[in-house]
C-alpha cells in the first residue's frame, strides 16, 4: 500500500493541482447529498473530485485516498452528529471483497469513525451472496435481487449501542441499506442512521 502511494502522485484527481487529491477549490464545488429520507443522508452529490477519489481508491487502494475522503467527510459532519455512534460498513461479498483485497467502505470507515470519536464494528453484518449491481435492475427485481444478501454474525451478539451508523460508498437504489437495515432491525439494533459519501 505505501508503494502504490508513492507511485501515485499526490496531485488533485479532478484539476491536477498539487498537494492533495483533493484539493479545496474543487471540493468547494460539490454541493452536499442531503437527505434522501429520514434516516438516511448523503454528504456529498457523486461528481466531481469526489467521485473521482471514490473510483480511484475502489480500484488503486491508495491509503492516502482513503485518509482525505475520511477528513473531508468528517468536516461536513461536524455540525451533524454526536460521538454516541458505532459506525458498521456495509459488507462486500467474501469473493468480491478477497479479488479486490478490501472493502472500500470499511477502509474509510474506520478512518470516519476514529476521527469522529464513534465505535467501529466490521464484525455485525454478513453477507451471504452476490448480486447484480442494482442500477442495471429495476422495481421488484431490486427487492428480489437483494432478499437473504445480509444477515447477522451468529458468532457475536448484537450490541447495544444507542445509535448506528450504517455507512457505505455511494447511494445509488438505497435498496442495499434498506436490506441492511432491516436484518439490523430484525436482530435488535434500535435506532439507525444510513450514511453514504455520496449519492
Amino acid at each position: 500500500m505505501a508503494i502504490l502511494d508513492l507511485i501515485f502522485p499526490k496531485k488533485c484527481l479532478e484539476c491536477g493541482q498539487s498537494g492533495k487529491y483533493i484539493c479545496e477549490n474543487c471540493l468547494k464545488k460539490i454541493p452536499p447529498g442531503g437527505w434522501t429520507s429520514k434516516t438516511v443522508y448523503s454528504i456529498f452529490k457523486y461528481e466531481g473530485v469526489i467521485r473521482r477519489a471514490i473510483i480511484a481508491f475502489k480500484y488503486k487502494y491508495s491509503t492516502e485516498i482513503a485518509c482525505e475522503l475520511a477528513e473531508v467527510c468528517v468536516k461536513r459532519l461536524n455540525f451533524l452528529l454526536p460521538s454516541d455512534h458505532c459506525l458498521v460498513p456495509v459488507p462486500l461479498h467474501w469473493y468480491r471483497q478477497n479479488f479486490r483485497g478490501f472493502n472500500q467502505s470499511e477502509e474509510v470507515g474506520k478512518l470516519v469513525a476514529k476521527k469522529m470519536n464513534w465505535k467501529h464494528n466490521t464484525n455485525l453484518l454478513i453477507r451471504t451472496k452476490s448480486t447484480t449491481p442494482q442500477a442495471q435492475l429495476t422495481g421488484s427485481a431490486r427487492r428480489e435481487n437483494l432478499q437473504g444478501v445480509f444477515s447477522l454474525n451468529p458468532n457475536i451478539p448484537v450490541p447495544k449501542y444507542p445509535n448506528i451508523v450504517l455507512f457505505d460508498d455511494v447511494l445509488t437504489t438505497g435498496s442495499t441499506l434498506l436490506e441492511a437495515s432491516r436484518v439490523l432491525r430484525a436482530g435488535g439494533v434500535g435506532r439507525i442512521l444510513c450514511l453514504t459519501i455520496a449519492k
